[in-house]
């Protein structure tokens, strides 16, 4: 191989890292650990130094440049895991990771060489898992393998989906802000009337309470699992009380169903309470049902309200245009995530979704695992694209 073509190979390699490094932090970003663009720099400095080619060092890499709190360790051992497949992967933390080779570029034909070093989970190499990984991020749910959805749900089961922060009256003990004089006042006293730096308070700050509002009719049969298990990690990931209904031709509260801390077990639940599984859509009476049954009591009021469906109404769209009017003047946002945004040559042109986009300000899609990490940053306020 000539000395240039050595250079491309490499250069080619160093992005595919880079490619694989960025997915993995946003894959970070949507389980709740604040992996910005500042830490993941840090943590390709750090491989640069170290074997960006050992799986270990990448595990302690990511561990000591991307998390920064102990509430983070957790989440990073479940994203990693689920990331880059290995020990753990299937929800039990990452305490150390082996040695293994890793290789984060994608293997396209003819098998993959089994070598003892580079194994990660049943015989795979590690590299591939990482890449698929990458690419997965991208598939469109609808066309997913039985596999590949069983790493899917993996990966949905480390989000941690949370709402917007907002200011509370309560005070509480902050480095920038107003003097707190009580603090103050007994830290002098403790110090024996020595004079103090002043101690400063702030408004606390506590996410909004997220509703999520999960299409199951028959045209979205095939996004329906991943949407529930998004929800379920809402629910489960994050401090904001958070509420899921199903909508189709009924509205159901599976709120209670979701509490089980088992997605298998919690979405079991859910089928057996959701009568209307795969039938059509009312789209427009259902959301008058939600507010005047518990939107308008104060469940939406103030809060991240996300109608994730297709935007398929039955009936005469007008209804729900109002309906969503009525949303849109309760709640703090409102979002839409429809998978069918991602198409080719897509336009809301639906009866029903043209009639519900005045009243949204988020439209987004919902067809993949990026798609729904990015819908996670939109749900937190980081995206308000």
């Amino acid at each position: 191989m000539s000395r240039d073509r050595a250079r491309e190979t490499g250069a080619r390699g160093a992005v595919d890292a880079s490619a694989v490094l960025v997915g993995f932090a946003r894959a970070l970003r949507a389980s709740g650990v604040d992996a910005g663009p500042d830490r993941v720099q840090a943590l390709i400095g750090a491989l640069a130094v170290l074997r960006p080619g050992v799986r270990s060092d990448v595990y302690w890499s990511g561990r000591l440049t991307l998390c920064g709190s102990r509430d983070d360790l957790e989440r990073y051992d479940r994203v990693f895991a689920a990331y880059f497949g290995g020990p753990g992967s299937g929800g039990r933390a990452v305490r150390a990771a082996p040695a293994t080779r890793l290789r984060v570029t994608v293997r396209e034909g003819g098998p993959v060489p089994r070598t003892g070093g580079e194994s990660g989970r049943d015989g795979v190499p590690a590299a591939v898992l990482a890449s698929s990984a990458e690419v997965l991020r991208h598939r469109d749910l609808a066309g997913l393998t039985e596999a590949e959805r069983g790493q899917l749900r993996r990966l949905l089961a480390a989000f941690a989906p949370r709402g917007e922060l907002r200011r509370t009256a309560r005070l509480r003990p902050a480095r920038r802000g107003a003097v707190d004089p009580r603090r103050t006042v007994r830290e002098m006293l403790r110090r024996g009337g020595e004079p103090a730096p002043p101690l400063r308070r702030a408004r606390a700050a506590r996410p909004r309470r997220v509703v999520l509002l999960v299409d199951v009719s028959g045209s979205m049969a095939a996004y329906a699992d991943a949407l529930l298990r998004f929800a379920h990690a809402a629910a489960h990931g994050g401090r904001a009380p958070t509420e899921v209904f199903t909508i189709g031709t009924r509205l159901t509260r599976v709120t209670r169903e979701l509490a089980h801390r088992d997605p298998g077990t919690a979405l079991a639940a859910v089928a057996a309470a959701v009568p209307d599984w795969r039938g059509g859509t009312r789209l427009g009476e259902l959301l008058r049902d939600f507010l005047d049954r518990w939107g308008q009591r104060g469940m939406a009021r103030g809060a991240v309200v996300v109608v994730l469906s297709d935007g398929w109404e039955r009936g005469d769209p007008e209804p729900l245009a109002a309906q969503m009017r009525r949303l849109h003047r309760l709640a703090h946002r409102v979002i839409w995530a429809n998978p069918r945004k991602a198409r080719p040559g897509y336009a809301p042109v639906a009866a029903g979704m043209a009639a519900a986009l005045p009243s949204v300000d988020a439209f987004v899609e919902g067809h993949s695992l990026a798609a729904l990490e990015r819908l996670a940053a939109v749900v937190r306020g980081a995206d308000h694209a």
